[in-house]
């Protein structure tokens, strides 16, 4: 009977299944005691494979064990991240996420370790991911908000609410759609407005795709919503990826795109469109070779663009590609030759990085001067394929600029006009009220005075698919003085009168030759705090103050003829000479120099080689001992023991800390690098700065609206879009000027919270402010700045005309309708470095 044969079965089956039980829990047990044991001696890897090993034998133990398998994780993690086992690393975290896949501090801490190791927007995913799973966990709130820009980045708003540019996207898709392009392909689809306009118009087919993962996910969503997901079919690759008929079953006749930046071809769009043209597109209606359906032929919207510039003067550009002081705080500058910044725009550059940078024109602080009228420097139709393939092959051009008006040439500024069709177009200008910023070509050169009538030969080149204007030489009565790139050595000046050249050519031949000139490169934000001379002279004068005070404690407790020596460490993010500086003010010590006596032992932790060699540079030819500067960073086992002593016996006696980010936000885990130096100070020692004061104001702005979320309640063209891409909406804005922002300010400024890193039991968390509203208006924002107190008596504002730092603001959620007179209560948060802040109306 097949009951009778089952039963048995049964129960030898259930009495081995309790045997195994028995293994199984006891194989656990031992698992569970062995990674304590290995936590007790720090055998950290042995401990996680035995919690593996535990965990994935007993499920039903995770919550139990959740917190020891986590601290184990971490600390295995770090080992591995410190002995550059960076695979075995996310292995690790890939296990440990299959164990516990909605545990938010794993996730979290997974894009941590992604974030420090360059992948920024796989890190942005684990971190909106933590915050979806908990979305009143901090950290991850503040690591979120920090990179949210690699995520989604801000020019989607600010697109999305650009009516002007989307309608005019809309106009042309929808002629071309009704004129026979039946089957379409958005590449680059970000929010999928553009296939979507397609889609509406009428097109048969519509096909899109999108490279970044949180933009493809977005996409698919927001077609969900319209219900369009089973009409357009989106693909989460890179359109040179895209194969006929694996991913479309054929060519298209039309292809949308936006793939363009402020440069025009920095996003790719010349190399994407030639491999449309090969493999996705229908070909264009010139082609000559016989088709199967002659009618049947492709075209691209843009169809093609007009590239524009104009030489200026600006000094907010000249200060952050070239350095503009030859002394800073007692230190000669100018022994170290020419710094310049990596944006060249020299084809032959080693470099890899864009040859502009981005600028909106019209926002920057002190505005900028034309030098000559606007020209145009390129037109490029993407409907020819021939001259796409052959855009990078070009011979290079060279133009005459005429000047109309003295100045200082600082570079070349470049918009375009992009031609969706013969009817609508769309410009970048910065007259115009766009989106865009404009491209910002850098002059780094020593000679770039020009006068009226002079002429700036400039040549145009696309050798690497970027699109490269460079300034090669001004023309002044027949004499042509070359501006070299700044790696190539000192101007030279080429005569119009062969004799002359020849003359010149025969003395460069003599054997004695000059060494070549020293160039260093440092970063436009480096080069600008250079430029920054208050914040350097009022370091000067708070360090000679302590080194006085230290000396002359040292004399008075110290028989001995030799005092210890006075430590100082200057742990700044990037390039700093604030070390040198220290260095050099016990070098021109008149009472030491008496003595022979040397005191000051400083130490800095600058990593790249080249800023080590600026220093010893600067050290050598300011009469700075070598002995004197030391490296840090080479000197201890790893970043974390950096603020370590600097001997077993000894004390700091100054640690310089790097309190403020260039973008406006205060460093990550500021307060504990403050509470971690206090303990190394000595008797008398001084943390720089020794307190930060935040300051703000109330402040009406639709520009800070547009930039953080798409605004309105009426679908964008129709779709809705703004739900979905809202949700990346971060409450703080960075890399503000305050003093250029469109806005109408509603109070005057005031302190909104201070952090005082030498008393920690002064600082606080929370805080209320009241602040009395001076003009009616909507509150939208509370930009803040920062008051930076070196010591009791000097000070410096990251709000100052030459300041290297910009601002940032909290945009509220929702404005606050506010009259003159009326009273506001800010409630102020600071949680690690992340602020937030909160308003309403006091009663």
């Amino acid at each position: 009977m097949p009951n009778a044969t089952t039963r048995p079965k049964r129960t030898r089956r259930h009495r081995r299944t309790q045997r195994e039980d028995a293994a199984r829990n006891e194989l656990v047990s031992r698992s569970l005691e062995s990674a304590q044991q290995c936590l007790f001696s720090q055998d950290y890897g042995t401990a996680f494979v035995h919690y593996l090993l535990a965990l994935n034998l007993a499920p039903a133990l995770r919550d139990f064990a959740n917190e020891s398998f986590r601290f184990t994780l971490f600390k295995w993690a770090d080992e591995l991240d410190s002995i550059g086992r960076i695979q075995d690393l996310f292995d690790c975290y890939e296990q440990a996420m299959e164990l516990f896949p909605v545990d938010e501090v794993i996730v979290n801490s997974m894009g941590e370790h992604l974030f420090r190791m360059g992948f920024r927007d796989e890190a942005a995913g684990h971190f909106y991911k933590a915050l979806k799973l908990r979305p009143d966990f901090p950290e991850a709130k503040e690591n979120f908000y920090r990179v949210a820009n690699w995520l989604v980045e801000r020019w989607h708003f600010l697109m999305l609410n650009d009516h002007g540019r989307n309608h005019k996207y809309q106009l042309a898709i929808k002629k071309a759609v009704e004129g026979g392009c039946s089957s379409v392909l958005d590449i680059g689809t970000g929010t999928g407005i553009l296939g979507m306009c397609a889609k509406m118009a009428g097109a048969a087919e519509v096909y899109a795709c999108e490279l970044s993962k949180t933009m493809y996910e977005l996409a698919c969503e927001v077609l969900s919503a319209n219900g369009m997901a089973d009409s357009i079919k989106i693909v989460h690759l890179k359109s040179l990826d895209m194969e006929i008929p694996k991913d479309i079953p054929n060519r298209v006749s039309l292809v949308v795109t936006e793939t363009v930046d402020a440069g025009l071809f920095g996003e790719g769009i010349i190399e994407s469109l030639i491999h449309a043209w090969k493999h996705l597109l229908l070909p264009p209606p010139n082609f000559r070779e016989p088709l199967s359906s002659p009618s049947q032929t492709g075209r691209v919207i843009p169809a093609g663009a007009t590239v524009f510039g104009v030489a200026v003067q600006c000094h907010e550009i000249r200060r952050h590609h070239r350095l503009c002081v030859s002394s800073l705080g007692g230190l000669d500058l100018s022994v170290v030759g020419q710094i310049y910044s990596p944006v060249s725009c020299f084809a032959d550059t080693e470099d890899s990085t864009e040859p502009y940078t981005t600028e909106r024109l019209s926002r920057l602080r002190g505005g900028y001067i034309q030098l000559t009228q606007p020209f145009t420097a390129l037109d490029i139709d993407f409907n020819n394929v021939q001259e796409l393939e052959g855009l990078c092959s070009r011979e290079v051009m060279q133009m005459r600029l005429c000047v109309t008006r003295e100045g200082i040439l600082d570079a070349l500024a470049v918009w375009f006009q992009l031609h969706l069709d013969q009817d609508n177009h769309l410009s970048t200008g910065p007259q115009e009220d766009t989106c865009w910023e404009q491209a910002i070509y850098p002059v780094q050169t020593v000679f770039n005075t020009v006068k009226c009538g002079d002429e700036i030969l400039v040549e145009v080149s696309c050798k690497d698919s970027y699109l490269r204007l460079c300034c090669i030489a001004i023309v002044r009565d027949g004499h042509t003085f070359q501006m070299d790139n700044a790696t190539k050595g000192p101007s030279k000046i080429l005569n119009a009168n062969p004799e002359s050249e020849l003359c010149s050519a025969l003395a460069g031949l003599q054997t004695t030759q000059e060494k070549p000139p020293r160039a260093f490169m440092l970063e436009s934000s480096e080069i600008a705090l250079l430029n920054n001379t208050a914040y350097h002279n009022s370091f000067q004068k708070a360090m000679s103050k302590l080194l006085v005070s230290l000396k002359s404690t040292r004399r008075s407790q110290e028989s001995d003829t030799e005092l210890d020596p006075i430590y100082v460490l200057d742990v700044s993010e990037g390039f700093s000479v604030l070390s040198l500086m220290a260095a050099q003010l016990d070098s021109d010590s008149s009472e030491d120099k008496q003595n022979g006596s040397r005191l000051v032992q400083a130490y800095s932790s600058v990593e790249k080689e080249h800023h080590q060699a600026m220093l010893r540079v600067l050290a050598k030819e300011n009469g700075v001992l070598e002995s004197a500067l030391k490296f840090w960073l080479s000197q201890v086992e790893d970043d974390s023991a950096v603020l370590q002593r600097p001997s077993i016996e000894k004390l700091w006696s100054a640690i310089i800390l790097d309190c403020i980010e260039t973008c406006g936000l205060i460093r990550q885990k500021l307060l504990e690098k403050a509470t971690l130096a206090r303990c190394l100070l000595e008797d008398g020692g001084q943390i720089f700065p020794e307190r930060i004061v935040i300051h703000g104001m109330l402040v009406e702005s639709d520009t800070l609206l547009l930039e953080s979320a798409v605004q309105g309640t009426e679908p964008t063209l129709g779709f809705n879009i703004a739900p979905f891409i809202n949700q990346f909406t971060v409450p703080v804005h960075m890399f503000l000027d305050l003093s250029t922002l469109e806005c109408t300010h509603l109070s005057e400024p005031v302190e909104l919270f201070a952090l005082d890193l030498m008393n920690n039991t002064a600082n606080y968390t929370d805080k209320e402010v009241k602040v009395q509203v001076s003009t009616s208006g909507k509150v939208t924002a509370i930009p803040f700045w920062y008051q930076i107190h070196l010591d009791s008596e000097q000070s410096v504002s990251t709000f100052s005309e030459d300041s290297h730092w910009k601002q940032a603001a909290v945009v509220l959620q929702q404005p606050l309708a506010v009259s003159r007179g009326e009273w506001v209560r800010l409630s102020i948060r600071l949680h690690k470095s992340s602020i937030s802040i909160t308003a309403v109306k006091q009663e």
